[in-house]
């Protein structure tokens, strides 16, 4: 069985920074892409952003230059630096990300999420 688990959601106030963390464990051969999802009250859950395997980052508009994905495949963890955070940055945070736990096929993976609330 694979697991993803978050951490480093938080409470924090506009203007500051978070870190969150995502790991990953279980019967693991290879992690593709690793990801940030997060989902508003009321809204659709979105990418924030994405990194492959190989280091190649991708980010939603509203998160450039904000945000920073980066990775550490030794230890199959993904991180989410967040700086200049926003109230409308506050959300349910959900780590992603694709894994074979053979060398044949990936399958999705969620993380149970982490809540990151920014006070004005």
């Amino acid at each position: 069985q694979v697991q993803l688990v978050e951490s480093g959601g938080g409470l924090v106030q506009a203007g500051g920074s978070l870190r969150l963390s995502c790991a990953a464990s279980g019967t693991i051969f290879s992690i593709s892409t690793m990801g940030w999802y997060r989902q508003a009250p009321g809204k659709q859950r979105e990418l924030v952003a994405a990194i492959t395997s190989g280091g190649s980052p991708n980010f939603a508009d509203s998160e450039k230059g904000r945000f920073t994905i980066s990775r550490d495949n030794a230890k199959n963890t993904v991180y989410l630096q967040m700086n200049s955070l926003k109230p409308e940055d506050t959300a349910v945070y959900y780590c992603n990300a694709d894994i074979s736990s053979s060398s044949r096929r990936y399958y999705n993976y969620w993380g149970q999420g982490t809540q990151v609330t920014v006070s004005s």
